[in-house]
């Protein structure tokens, strides 16, 4: 059977489309590192790049298109890391093992790539809202943490006495409810959404700087913050 004459050039179209656009992805990061995503600019990325502004909106419709790639790409890379970490343990029924490399995990791929990270989860970006399909990337991010707390709610550990959950509280954990799965309580829930705010406000404060002067060692304080969520989620003790 012969190519029909157009399908080779359908190709090298394609192919040199895909060349162009991981080019203004990556001048774009560039970017991201020097000036903030606030600084981001279709136009100074054509300038560096060597196109005309006209045919770099050929690949990128706008500034917060570009934006919605950056932050899909960067959610899609923790998530593989974070779900490399959780899968890496051997024995799968040792909780604690998997909670520590899923922390120390999300810490390495803030340290190794920090303007990514502040565009995830530093401040919010003027005048830009993300889309509803950024959703699904974040959500593999967070259910490698939340999968931990089934088994960690019918492993039967001891934990604190809760503070009652206020009715009303209770009545709108349903999306989270649905998300983490059956067979975790309220009081639970709670406790495993303080500790996602806590890893990622340990993390955020000392990749900013927030700790200068605080203490030196860096690595056995995140352990211990890991340690600390665990025995507060109901794991045993280290």
């Amino acid at each position: 059977m012969s190519t029909s004459p157009g399908a080779p050039a359908l190709g090298i179209r394609a192919t040199a489309r895909r060349e162009v656009t991981a080019r203004i992805r990556a001048e774009g990061r560039r970017q991201l590192a020097s000036e903030g995503a606030a600084g981001l600019s279709l136009r100074a990325i054509a300038r560096e790049l060597g196109m005309v502004s006209s045919a770099v909106y050929r690949y990128v419709p706008s500034r917060d298109a570009l934006l919605t790639e950056l932050i899909l790409e960067s959610y899609s890379a923790l998530a593989d890391v974070a779900e490399a970490a959780n899968a890496s343990v051997p024995d799968q029924d040792d909780l604690e093992a998997r909670w520590r490399a899923v922390w120390r995990a999300i810490r390495g791929w803030a340290f190794a790539h920090p303007h990514d990270y502040a565009l995830l989860y530093g401040s919010p970006v003027p005048g830009y809202r993300a889309p509803q399909d950024t959703v699904a990337p974040a959500s593999r991010v967070t259910g490698s943490f939340a999968a931990l707390l089934v088994p960690l709610a019918t492993a039967g550990g001891s934990v604190p006495v809760p503070v009652a959950v206020p009715e009303s509280l209770s009545a709108s954990l349903e999306s989270t409810r649905a998300f983490v799965g059956e067979g975790v309580p309220d009081d639970l829930l709670l406790r495993g959404l303080m500790a996602w705010a806590g890893m990622f406000g340990a993390i955020s404060f000392e990749l900013f700087g927030q700790y200068e002067g605080a203490f030196a060692d860096r690595d056995t304080y995140f352990d211990y913050v890991i340690d600390q969520w665990f025995v507060l989620l109901g794991g045993p003790p280290a």
